[in-house]
């Protein structure tokens, strides 16, 4: 036990060893960021696998046995992770603070009660999405009439090429990190940016139509889309209307508050 200390004790057990040697000077400590990102890739792992032993975690974040299991063990401490069984998975404190976080202060405030009268008015599926990393977010649903369309959950990332995604990456900064854009997306972008609102007409799910609208803050850059799932029978031309109205809303709502 006393060499299993002395080791852990060590700085440079609480980093993974670098491929190639660090330039002169470089301190893997420097504001706490080896353990931090130690922490945060192990936490990233526990999240791809659900749940996993320490030695397929520490395997894939490149850390030794020793300083994963102490740095597993101190976020168990903390509830942001826990044992199961043999393994790990992700603790009901990430589950909490991943529930609050929104792209936007108030967001989620702002939309609540908007959101539940337009799925009052229209039966359908409603939801609120971010992009982040150059994929469509889903931060919550507000399911509809329709059984057969259930809601995706919180938290599930699409391709940016859903009706969320698109309207945002239209109204975004090019810089984006994207794959590769179709030759056609210039003049899709420009229509959706005229129009004021995407389409996803069975592009990502066969059977689910999609209308989304930008949700604006401050500036010109939207912060969120509002997005409503429906079947391919419906008029996706006039939902779009009743979309649209409700995202004005919201966005007067957000230049209020922020």
């Amino acid at each position: 036990m006393r060499q299993l200390n002395e080791q852990l004790d060590r700085p440079d057990a609480l980093t993974s060893r670098p491929a190639t040697p660090p330039p002169a000077g470089f301190s893997p400590w420097a504001g706490g960021r080896g353990v931090l990102q130690g922490a945060f890739g192990l936490l990233s792992a526990v999240d791809r696998a659900g749940e996993a032993g320490l030695t397929r975690l520490a395997s894939e974040c490149g850390l030794p046995k020793t300083t994963a299991y102490r740095l597993l063990e101190q976020l168990v401490a903390l509830n942001a992770v826990e044992r199961c069984g043999g393994g790990y998975r992700m603790g009901p404190r990430m589950f909490r603070l991943g529930q609050e976080w929104q792209p936007h202060p108030g967001l989620r405030a702002a939309v609540r009660e908007p959101v539940r009268r337009l799925v009052g008015a229209t039966g359908a599926t409603v939801g609120i999405s971010a992009l982040r990393e150059g994929r469509t977010l889903v931060l919550n649903w507000t399911p509809g009439e329709d059984t057969a369309l259930p809601p995706p959950r919180g938290g599930t990332v699409w391709p940016w090429f859903t009706a969320a995604g698109k309207v945002l990456v239209a109204g975004a900064d090019r810089a984006l990190p994207l794959d590769r854009l179709p030759a056609s997306w210039p003049r899709e972008a420009a229509a959706i940016r005229d129009r004021g609102v995407a389409f996803d007409r069975e592009e990502v799910v066969p059977g689910v139509c999609c209308v989304a609208v930008p949700l604006y803050a401050a500036d010109d850059a939207p912060v969120a889309a509002l997005c409503v799932l429906t079947h391919p029978a419906r008029n996706l031309e006039r939902l779009a209307d009743v979309v649209q109205r409700t995202g004005r809303a919201i966005s007067s709502s957000l230049r209020v508050r922020f």
